[in-house]
């Protein structure tokens, strides 16, 4: 082995060390840590607090303990979560099915997305008092807003990863003769399946905000409900529960997609992570 080639390996080490950062267990380490010492400066500098709007978190606590020992507090947080989570499956299933059909037909796509932008660019929450007026206040009203306000990330996305294909691929689709199914299958949704993922995490965090919002909005049932009316009756104790838990809640569902999406996209992850390393 000369001198030269020696140096080159080591320099590829070395910046390899570098492009990997930390160690993976630093970094779990620090996401779990950093959220300790956030409730323990909360703790601290709310310990003594007598402002009515600020309580201390002690007060919180314990009485979200005591919530926790109530039927009607699961209730709350089992319609929040069921509702977010079926509109947020719905949400992705039609978002990847109108996707692929628009993708696959270039003319359709062009004909139909200035349609699908100029509803993309309104404000999910405007279309809740929309729905409410249109529908009522039921429990249906709220799942369809949060279904077609988080339906357009996930449907974009999915135009422009069918879009994205390598036309090399197509043509050995073609070449090949493989059915429609099969290069919907084989060829273009792998191919699509990060931006498709990518998407689906945007449309996560819509539909849990719409959530929010169309349970605030003349509903008595769910957590954001429960957090407006602890609000407006001055319970504030009750509303930093709400509040606590709501961000619980937003937190588990976006860690769960995104182990999701990291289990799914193994090979694409890995791919790149050899490309870095070259």
């Amino acid at each position: 082995m000369t001198v030269t080639s020696t140096v080159l390996i080591r320099t590829r080490e070395a910046r390899r060390q570098q492009r990997s950062g930390l160690p993976k267990w630093v970094l779990i380490g620090a996401e779990i840590l950093v959220p300790i010492l956030l409730l323990a400066v909360w703790w601290i500098v709310s310990a003594n607090s007598t402002n009515t709007f600020f309580p201390p978190l002690e007060t919180i606590l314990e009485r979200m303990a005591s919530l926790a020992a109530t039927p009607a507090f699961w209730g709350d947080v089992g319609s929040s979560v069921g509702n977010l989570l079926l509109s947020f499956a719905l949400a992705s299933a039609l978002g990847v099915g109108l996707g692929i059909a628009l993708g696959m037909s270039r003319w359709l796509s062009w004909l139909v997305e200035p349609t699908i932008h100029f509803f993309r660019a309104i404000p999910p929450v405007a279309l809740v008092p929309i729905f409410v007026s249109l529908i009522g206040f039921g429990n249906e009203t709220r799942i369809l807003s949060i279904t077609l306000s988080a339906v357009f990330p996930v449907l974009i996305s999915t135009i422009d990863g069918i879009h994205a294909v390598d036309p090399d691929r197509r043509a050995v689709g073609r070449i090949y003769r493989l059915g429609a199914w099969d290069r919907i299958f084989s060829v273009a949704l792998p191919e699509a399946s990060p931006r498709i993922l990518s998407g689906m995490q945007v449309s996560l965090i819509t539909a849990f905000v719409v959530m929010i919002a169309s349970e605030m909005l003349g509903s008595s049932i769910g957590l954001g409900a429960r957090t407006l009316l602890a609000q407006q009756s001055f319970m504030i104790a009750d509303m930093w529960v709400g509040i606590l838990v709501l961000g619980i809640i937003g937190y588990v569902v976006t860690a769960l997609l995104a182990i999701f999406r990291r289990r799914v996209l193994r090979w694409y992850i890995a791919i790149r992570q050899q490309e870095k390393n070259l």
